[in-house]
């Protein structure tokens, strides 16, 4: 191996392990306070609620539900954070799940048969919802407790909970001034076209969004959707002026 390949492979590692050094999230700090605050007061009062109607503490359903808290009050603008992502993909993997369990004895093959059937629902129903990977293997690995509620598991706890922790979400993020539901209606306004005689840099994206909500988007992928969005505007441009000279 010659000098300059040994050189070149070394900074291409160095590279690579650059990569996993934590890089800062953008994000203002009264956002990521009120995260904090409205995930700690949401898990509290849907375990509260829980507790209250079906008579205990549903242990198995803590760690899907902080899952799912994290982006519903972290993460409100995500797609994967969305009311229907959340009651939609939640309910989708419990029936994948327990019907998995009973029908498949092997538990290793019955956790990877749900989850792939639950992740390829969502995506069909458009309620992809990470937190809902949980669940699925959750009433698969549940034990003694999930197996003998069968699919009363579905409504209680997991739909029961993901309904109270989705509406404590909306009155929270809309009290916190944040539009939640986030995607914006059909006869809702829509943004106008921005047009910008500087260019931007990923400097000035980290900047940007550190003064607002942590969006789930890194500013390099950021940077280049804008570059992909100004090139597919450049081609719609250029396709518009040809038919003109071709009339006149």
């Amino acid at each position: 191996m010659t000098e300059s390949r040994r050189i070149n492979r070394l900074a291409s590692l160095r590279t690579f392990l650059a990569r996993f050094w934590p890089h800062p999230l953008p994000g203002a700090k009264k956002q990521m306070a009120m995260a904090s605050l409205g995930a700690g007061i949401g898990l509290m009062i849907t375990s509260l609620t829980s507790h209250w109607l079906l008579g205990e503490v549903n242990l198995w359903f803590v760690a899907p539900m902080g899952a799912s808290a994290v982006l519903l009050f972290g993460l409100p603008n995500s797609p994967l954070a969305q009311p229907w992502s959340i009651i939609g993909g939640n309910l989708v993997a419990g029936l994948i799940g327990v019907t998995t369990a009973m029908y498949v004895p092997h538990p290793a093959l019955a956790c990877g048969i749900a989850a792939g059937l639950a992740i390829l629902l969502m995506f069909q129903l458009r309620c992809l919802h990470p937190p809902s990977g949980a669940v699925a293997l959750t009433a698969v690995l549940g034990g003694n407790g999930v197996q003998q509620l069968g699919y009363h598991f579905v409504l209680t706890p997991v739909l029961l909970n993901s309904v109270c922790l989705a509406l404590l979400a909306l009155i929270f993020n809309n009290l916190a001034g944040r539009r939640y539901p986030h995607a914006l209606a059909s006869n809702e306004p829509k943004p106008q076209p921005v047009a910008l005689d500087v260019p931007i840099t990923r400097d000035d994206l980290h900047k940007a969004l550190e003064n607002g909500q942590l969006l789930d988007i890194d500013e390099d992928d950021l940077q280049q959707l804008l570059q992909r969005a100004e090139e597919i505007a450049i081609r719609r441009q250029q396709q518009n002026v040809q038919p003109l000279k071709r009339a006149s």
